[in-house]
Parts: C-alpha cells; sequence; structure tokens
C-alpha cells in the first residue's frame, strides 16, 4: 500500500520523505482547498525531493469549471512545471452538468502528453462516479490515479461506494482509487478493511493538532504506517 501526503513546502516535502510517506501532493492555499503553488516553491521541491511529486495544478477555488481564460493559466503554469523538470500534477474539471470535463482533460492531455496524472477530488461532484471512471479509464496512459472521498465529504461516509469504484478499477485494470478526505491513523485500519484500497491519501491528519499551518506529526504518521502495513 502506497501513502500520500499533502505537502506545502520543501520542508515539509523532506520531512514527509524522512519519515516513509511514498509520494506528496504539493499545494498551496489550503484553506481555498488547494490550489497551484508558486513557482518557487514548486522550484525548491522538485530540486530538493526524492519521492515523486505530484503538482496541483487549479487556478482558483470557484469549482471545477474552466473557462478560455482558465486554460490560459493553466497552460502556463504547466510549462512552468515542465521546466522546473516536473512530470507529475493534479487537475481535474467537470460541467455544468455534472459530467468529466473531457474537453478540458484533452486540452491538458495534448499539452503535456508525458505527463502522470491525478484527477483530483472533482470526480467527487460528478453524477455518476461509476460512469466517470469508465470515462477516465479510456485515458488510463495519462490519468493513474483518481483521488476521491466517494462522493461524500469524508471517505470514512462512503465507504461502500469507494469499495466499488476499488472493485471496478480491478476489473478494468484502469486507474488506482486513492483515498482521500478525513484519512487519519484513527480510521486507516477500518478504511483499508471495509474499503481494500492500495493507496491512501492524507492531510491534516498527520499534522500536529490538526493544523496544516504546524509541520507533520512524526507519532501519527508512525501509526498510520504501522496500522496499514501491519
Amino acid at each position: 500500500m502506497k501513502i500520500e501526503a499533502i505537502t506545502l513546502n520543501a520542508t515539509d516535502t523532506k520531512q514527509a520523505e524522512q519519515l516513509g510517506i511514498d509520494r506528496v501532493e504539493l499545494v498551496s492555499a489550503m484553506q481555498e482547498g488547494g490550489l497551484t503553488p508558486s513557482y518557487g516553491v514548486i522550484k525548491n521541491v522538485l530540486e530538493s525531493a526524492s519521492i515523486p511529486v505530484q503538482i496541483m495544478v487549479r487556478p482558483h477555488s470557484f469549482g471545477f469549471m474552466y473557462d478560455d481564460a482558465d486554460w490560459q493559466v493553466i497552460k502556463e503554469d504547466l510549462n512552468i512545471i515542465r521546466s522546473l523538470g516536473g512530470n507529475r500534477i493534479v487537475i481535474g474539471g467537470i460541467t455544468a452538468e455534472g459530467q468529466i470535463d473531457e474537453a478540458f482533460l484533452n486540452r491538458v492531455i495534448e499539452h503535456v502528453p508525458d505527463f502522470d496524472i491525478t484527477f483530483h477530488r472533482a470526480f467527487d461532484q460528478v453524477v455518476s462516479q461509476q460512469e466517470a471512471y469508465r470515462l477516465l479509464n479510456k485515458y488510463g496512459g495519462h490519468v493513474k490515479r483518481i483521488l476521491t472521498s466517494g462522493g461524500k465529504d469524508k471517505a470514512a461516509q462512503a465507504t461502500n461506494e469507494l469499495c466499488e469504484l476499488v472493485t471496478l478499477s480491478h476489473e478494468l485494470n484502469g486507474p488506482e482509487i486513492l483515498i482521500g478526505s478525513g484519512v487519519s491513523p484513527k480510521n486507516i485500519g477500518m478504511l483499508h478493511v471495509k474499503i481494500g484500497a492500495r493507496q491512501y491519501h492524507v492531510g491534516s491528519g498527520i499534522r500536529k493538532d490538526g493544523d496544516f499551518r504546524n509541520g507533520l506529526d512524526v507519532e501519527k504518521i508512525a501509526s498510520l504506517k504501522a496500522t496499514l502495513h501491519g
């Protein structure tokens, strides 16, 4: 099983690496749900990290629908990531009708065809996650995983839905289901027993006092790893 942690800077990322985290999602503005990090942050992290770094590409917090003006910003951010040596992103778009924005996804893939993509929690706002998964499966050569809480606010509220998605991913040999939102050392055991995923995404659950303003909590990470791998 793999553990992915949210990090905000090079210090976070280095500590996560030292504590045995498998991969990080680099973001800014967690109070806004996570936005694209700055040039300086991306540069410092990519220069110092040895583990995979998935970089959030999200230009604003006003939902997950993007127009042409948004695309111009996103395209420049993708160019910057490439120029700094990155090739892993976290991104996603949906339509007003609650479907995967396939036109947007195609734009991204055409612009950075060699990038490793995590489709983020825009997936939790689609009308049908099963249908959305089958669509994203067509892009499995690019979309490697889908970050989701099963359509609910917290993963613990959607264990049945998440189990069904994991089963579907195995049946289709498609993008991995990355379980996120509210994952912590206290519930990782229950979630793994009920869902059986191979990848879990943690954020404030491994922070001191559960606050992103604080550093990573060594004991919480050790507990999480012991429960998941033990």
